[in-house]
């Protein structure tokens, strides 16, 4: 999935770094801290986190679109030193969570100061140092790793893109094997280490371990937000289930049974994707006779249209310039990366940035011309759009209610991307929209996407969470990383696995220390946001036929929520989009209801599970 760059992570401290000395003893004072005093801690925090942040982003974008020794060692010493200042200044919240009096917005921000890191260092002299200088290894090793094909190197962005057209299961073993084994199997020392340190950070904090600290993030204790996530899945798994049934079923029609059983789990190459989590890359071998041929493809109509990759941003701003949205900055053109350079090495994976936290938004992308990338635009511009939209925010507060409202605007905008929607904006011939008797194939067609990438989005952070709560030892990473695949998403490996390999670094969000429970909520947030406008946008047809494009109601109403950020807990902000206050996947099974019923006639007879 793709990335919402913040540098709230890695920029909080005070204006001089307390030593560790000083810190321990403010803390043995014998004088309460006084309202007065932590008003004033968070606005001398605010500030500098302010300032530091633009610097620190600076660097980072550097090293992400010119990454050398030399920019890994700028990114490393920024990266160490956005670590003790985030450090100490969540010690310093610490001190004064128990203040009282404290209006609910201070407590709202020592709370983001004690639990926002993403990779907290303990006070340790040379911790600091030592993390993020795994951390920069670590990304770099990922953006610079490579797979082969027909024993020739293929980088990761080419292996992606062939992954999702090749149809010899030889060599898509050879590309699933080949980056499993070349990425991720080095990284695990490293990656064995920094959960080493980061824990001991966590612990200096008050979390019982790492993952604990992620899930204080969500307005409810740690635990009550795992037992969310559980509950979310649940109610949507029944649709999942039907799923992976159907397209095991196609794959074995397709390469027999050698290769893919009737029965069972999938063969994780098989799915169009490396990592097995979105399967719309194979929709032409699922695609149901007559309904499934929907008459057209997004990437070869942008083609027929000479659209080029700037072409396809500026159709993704005037989705959200329809909704009323001010036009993107000049700058956002003369300074993103949209496509990958052939004179240096990058990191292609796509993420939205805002360097300045006002209008200096970018996106970094190595843009294909075709429907994946052309959805990947929508959603990293609605990062850009939601990033604008809370910058009068206090520093604090410039963020998403929580992180998978970041992820789930630009995908509910994406939902909107129906054949009606095409043809507004001239890509797509009147004549040539898909009739009624043909939703079976664009719901499918979606499911492949938004359903199927369900599970993966649960075990990545259940895996991570185990790891750092040390119920998973790192002799057993691989091992409980495949068990968790096969238990939630029914695939397994095309070879059996050495348990000295890592397959979860093979996964950018992992080196990349992205908390991924963010993408499962921003599933199941989508469609309760796409829902919501298409309520207010007045429509009555099928929810999965609705396009609000160019609807001011609809583009006022998002602002109203967008605007807020991170200033009131996420329920505030649901409510003031969808009118609920709780997380819900009932819009999606609405979306997909048609789905379903076709579905389970399709697996009549047919062994479901595995």
């Amino acid at each position: 999935m793709k990335k919402l760059v913040s540098f709230a992570a890695l920029a909080a401290a005070s204006i001089t770094i307390p030593s560790v000395a000083s810190a321990q003893s403010a803390d043995v004072a014998t004088t309460a801290p006084s309202i007065a005093e932590a008003e004033a801690f968070l606005a001398r925090a605010e500030k500098d986190l302010f300032d530091f942040s633009v610097e620190g982003g600076r660097v980072a974008w550097v090293n992400s679109t010119y990454i050398t020794d030399d920019t890994d060692a700028l990114a490393a010493k920024y990266g160490e030193i956005g670590t003790e200042k985030s450090v100490q200044y969540a010690l310093e919240a610490a001190k004064y969570q128990n203040v009282s009096g404290l209006s609910s917005e201070a407590k709202r921000k020592l709370d983001i100061l004690r639990g926002g890191l993403v990779l907290p260092a303990p006070t340790t002299p040379g911790a600091a140092k030592e993390l993020a200088e795994i951390a920069t290894r670590l990304n770099s090793s990922y953006g610079k790793g490579k797979g082969t094909l027909r024993g020739q190197p293929i980088n990761g962005s080419d292996i992606e893109a062939e992954m999702g057209t090749n149809r010899n299961p030889d060599e898509l073993k050879e590309m699933w094997v080949s980056w499993h084994d070349n990425v991720g199997a080095p990284m695990k020392t490293d990656y064995v280490r920094m959960v080493e340190i980061a824990n001991k950070g966590a612990q200096e904090l008050g979390f019982a371990d790492l993952g604990a600290m992620w899930r204080s993030g969500y307005d409810m204790p740690a635990d009550d937000f795992a037992k969310l996530t559980d509950k979310l899945w649940l109610e949507v798994k029944p649709l999942y289930d039907e799923l992976h049934t159907y397209v095991r079923t196609q794959l074995n029609k397709k390469y027999g049974d050698a290769v893919q059983g009737k029965t069972g789990a999938i063969r994780a190459d098989l799915l169009g994707n490396m990592w097995a989590q979105e399967w719309g890359d194979i929709y032409d071998i699922v695609a149901p006779a007559g309904s499934g041929d929907i008459g057209y493809d997004i990437g070869e109509l942008l083609k027929a249209k000479k659209v080029d990759e700037i072409g396809m941003v500026k159709i993704g701003e005037g989705f959200f310039s329809s909704l009323g949205f001010a036009p993107l900055p000049e700058s956002f053109y003369a300074r993103s990366q949209f496509l990958k350079p052939a004179d240096r090495e990058v990191v292609c994976h796509a993420s939205a940035w805002n360097i300045d936290n006002v209008d200096d938004l970018r996106i970094k992308m190595c843009i294909k011309i075709n429907s994946n990338d052309f959805v990947t635009v929508h959603h990293e511009l609605g990062h850009n759009y939601y990033q604008r939209a809370y910058n009068n925010q206090s520093y604090l507060h410039l963020n998403g209610a929580n992180d998978g409202f970041h992820e789930a605007i630009g995908d509910a905008i994406a939902l909107s991307i129906t054949p009606e929607y095409l043809v507004q904006i001239g890509l797509l011939d009147a004549s040539k929209v898909p009739s009624a008797d043909k939703d079976n194939g664009l719901l499918l067609r979606q499911a492949m996407d938004k359903v199927a990438f369900l599970p993966f989005s649960v075990i990545v952070d259940k895996w991570r969470w185990g790891v750092f709560a040390g119920d998973i030892k790192p002799a057993d990473y691989n091992t409980a990383w495949t068990k968790l695949r096969t238990q939630y998403q029914g695939i397994v490996p095309p070879v059996p696995r050495d348990v000295n390999a890592f397959d979860a670094g093979a996964k950018y969000h992992v080196p990349g220390n992205t908390p991924y429970t963010r993408y499962f909520l921003a599933r199941i947030l989508q469609f309760q946001f796409y829902k919501a406008a298409c309520d207010a946008a007045g429509w009555k047809g099928p929810l999965h036929r609705c396009s609000f494009y160019g609807n001011k109601e609809v583009g006022k109403r998002l602002n109203a929520m967008l605007e807020m950020g991170a200033s009131k807990p996420w329920p505030y902000a649901l409510e003031a989009f969808t009118g609920s206050r709780e997380m819900s996947g009932k819009a999606m099974l609405e979306y997909f209801a048609p789905l379903m019923k076709w579905l389970k006639t399709q697996n009549k007879g047919a062994k479901k599970g595995w």
